[in-house]
């Protein structure tokens, strides 16, 4: 939603997964919020300490907002919420809102959403942390497969 919470500990999470792959050169990764009432703003002090505490440094990135030429800049656009992804999916040229999917349904196969712990304490972001994992490995996994397959 506002580019501080979730989404820099998803990004941070997937650039480890893609560095551990080999595939850094092969996918472009930025994360981006739906509103703009943090732009500019370093991810929440919880979601730095937590990514830290898995040796991930996300404390560089800024929140932006999601822009009309990132519906033509990315192939996969994930929301982590599904009123986030009401969201994208409402401001997407109609041929591109097949590129805008909710993180943990196309991860993990579950249609849920991935809570937002900006409102609670220090273990929330641990499980935030936890259910992103899950879902930025499995992608990793999807993506190093799908990268490597010869083409034609």
């Amino acid at each position: 939603m506002g580019n501080i919470c979730r989404s820099p500990l998803a990004e941070g999470i997937f650039r480890k997964g893609l560095v551990e792959a080999q595939l850094t050169d092969l996918v472009m990764v930025d994360s981006a919020g739906t509103g703009n009432w943090h732009q500019g703003d370093a991810p929440d002090p919880r979601s730095v300490e937590t990514a830290a505490s898995h040796g991930i440094d996300i404390s560089g990135q800024r929140a932006r907002q999601l822009t009309p030429e990132d519906f033509d800049r990315f192939d996969l656009i994930f929301a982590m919420d599904r009123s986030n992804e009401a969201t994208m999916r409402a401001r997407a040229p109609s041929s591109r809102r097949d590129r805008i999917f909710l993180f943990l349904d196309h991860t993990l196969g579950s249609r849920v959403d991935v809570p937002d712990p900006y409102y609670g304490g220090v273990d929330g972001f641990d499980s935030v942390y936890q259910l992103l994992r899950e879902g930025c490995t499995e992608l990793v996994s999807r993506l190093g497969r799908e990268l490597r397959q010869p083409s034609g």
